[in-house]
């Protein structure tokens, strides 16, 4: 058995140093629990939100944050991940770090970004496999866990996988606009806290996953090439959890909860899988609604990651280097 623990975490948009800074105590409180595995959010060092802000987060690959997991697993003989924003060469990642005790850095790029994410990043292309100390451990975040093509890529080849999640839901501040939306931020909630497990009943390993929370508020943009935004308030959904091989919930804390960590011993390897991976892109039918608004946002994110956001990340990522904390 491996004792597991999922940090849950409410960061600060681009604030690289403070979001570092508010994860120290919740890391103390994994470790404390005997956690020999720790899982930390989807960027963790800074909330994606679609203002310039985010930028100020971007990082080389080697930076405060890539220190403070080695530091981490080194003092404290334990294997941690989580992921960040990262300048490589001509683009900028979604870039998965899993760090072990030894040093040793696995790297996992995320195949696409959501939504408004595309503003800041491009998509990976590696498998996400890593050989370690722990096993054969896949790297996944967000919404590639429901996309067949990730259960895909990692069927039979890994023993456990390691997830971060940054799922937001519809906005609370539009009014009656807003209330028209009901339905789908119920189905969105439950989209959100079904991933892990329908992950792991497809792969037949256990799934951990760390999620951010708290509310939020973002410029949201309606035309691609153009500036024109309107005010989106909102918060993330889900649940930062910890799921067996056969997706049965062994620790749980839902985003309502705030921050915290949860724990769990695992058995980790592979069982045989409960559910057959489908031919879909997606692995859930979505409602049309959230395909129209997952596509519409791509479209205005990726114009503006084309125009402005790649060479905004890559100019700011210098300025970020292993001795700011």
């Amino acid at each position: 058995m491996t004792r597991i623990a999922a940090v849950q975490f409410e960061g600060v948009a681009g604030d690289v140093a403070e979001n570092l800074r508010r994860l120290e105590p919740l890391i103390r409180e994994a470790v404390d629990a005997g956690a020999e595995v720790i899982a930390l959010p989807e960027f963790f060092t800074s909330p994606i939100v679609f203002h310039p802000e985010v930028h100020e987060a971007v990082l080389p690959p080697e930076n405060a944050a890539v220190d403070m997991l080695r530091d981490v697993a080194r003092r404290h003989e334990v294997t941690i991940g989580g992921s960040m924003l990262i300048a490589d060469g001509s683009a900028v990642y979604n870039r998965y770090h899993l760090v072990e005790s030894d040093g040793a850095v696995h790297l996992h790029d995320k195949d696409l970004p959501t939504m408004w994410e595309n503003a800041f990043y491009g998509p990976g292309s590696d498998d996400g496999v890593a050989r370690t100390g722990i096993g054969r451990v896949g790297m996944a975040v967000c919404w590639e866990l429901i996309r067949n093509q990730t259960a895909r890529r990692m069927l039979d080849r890994v023993d456990l996988v390691m997830t971060g999640t940054h799922w937001w839901t519809v906005p609370a501040n539009w009014g009656p606009v807003g209330r028209v939306f009901t339905t789908v931020a119920r189905r969105n909630q439950r989209l959100s806290e079904s991933a892990p497990a329908e992950l792991a009943r497809r792969l037949g390993v256990p799934v951990v996953q760390a999620s951010h929370c708290g509310r939020f508020r973002t410029p949201l943009g309606l035309i691609p090439g153009s500036r024109v935004t309107v005010p989106y308030l909102t918060h993330y959904v889900g649940a930062t959890q910890i799921v067996d091989s056969g997706g049965r919930v062994l620790a749980w804390r839902s985003t309502a909860e705030g921050p915290g960590v949860v724990v769990a011993d695992v058995e980790t390897g592979p069982r045989p899988p409960r559910t057959q991976i489908g031919p879909r892109f997606w692995t859930p039918r979505l409602p049309w609604l959230i395909r129209a608004y997952w596509w519409q946002q791509n479209a205005v994110a990726t114009r503006y990651y084309r125009d402005t956001g790649r060479a905004a990340g890559l100019a700011a990522a210098p300025t970020l280097d292993g001795d700011e904390r």
